[in-house]
């Protein structure tokens, strides 16, 4: 069964509620010859399911007398409509053209620069258009980078302020136990356990240490 039409340009397709017949293309060579060149396209090789419709026939080409609409044992397609098929092809040429002209500079040189420059922003994302654009992004890496540094430092002195109470505070409750003002085991509820475990001669080394980093870090 057909299901459309190879003449060019022609969107006619089959439907059985159209009174539109579909014609094999001849067996005869002589004849089969005929109808490729009238159809004028271009490589063009009819298979065992190529047809025409009767829309690129004349009235008189076909056989009326039976049931069937046939086509008569000389009748070769002549209604067609190139113009139209010419147009088309044009106005497609042109649009390709625009939108290439649109996308492209103009020049052999210009456009080998320009693809190679697309193909590296690409393939490459952080790629820059142009020096000026990457001096910019990288002063401004530079003054983020500045700034974690600032804040890394804050960070650092109030860690070790914090860590310099702990420790003396540990050593004054220490103290206290010792000289049996505090009494015994109040350390293991009140300090936490790394801090707990230490006896009272560490926490001197351990302030002094603190003192050293803080000075360093000043």
């Amino acid at each position: 069964m057909p299901t459309n039409c190879a003449a060019a340009g022609c969107a006619t397709t089959y439907n059985k509620h159209i009174n539109i017949s579909f014609h094999r293309f001849p067996l005869d060579p002589k004849r089969r010859k005929e109808w490729v060149r009238l159809v004028r396209r271009k490589n063009f090789v009819p298979g065992k399911h190529t047809f025409l419709c009767s829309k690129h026939f004349e009235a008189s080409c076909f056989d009326l007398t039976g049931q069937t609409r046939r086509l008569k044992m000389d009748a070769v397609p002549t209604i067609f409509d190139f113009c139209t098929q010419i147009k088309s092809m044009k106005l497609k040429s042109r649009n390709l053209l625009k939108k290439n002209n649109s996308c492209t500079p103009t020049g052999p040189s210009n456009l080998k620069s320009s693809i190679s420059s697309q193909q590296v922003l690409l393939e490459h994302s952080y790629a820059f258009r142009n020096p000026m654009e990457a001096k910019k992004r990288i002063i401004k890496l530079e003054k983020e980078i500045a700034s974690l540094r600032r804040k890394m430092k804050t960070c650092l002195q109030k860690e070790r302020r914090a860590t310099r109470r702990w420790i003396k505070a540990a050593r004054l409750v220490k103290s206290l136990e010792t000289s049996n003002v505090l009494p015994k085991g109040t350390s293991e509820h009140i300090l936490p356990a790394a801090l707990n475990s230490l006896p009272l001669e560490d926490f001197k080394i351990l302030e002094q240490d603190q003192q050293g980093k803080t000075l360093s870090v000043l």
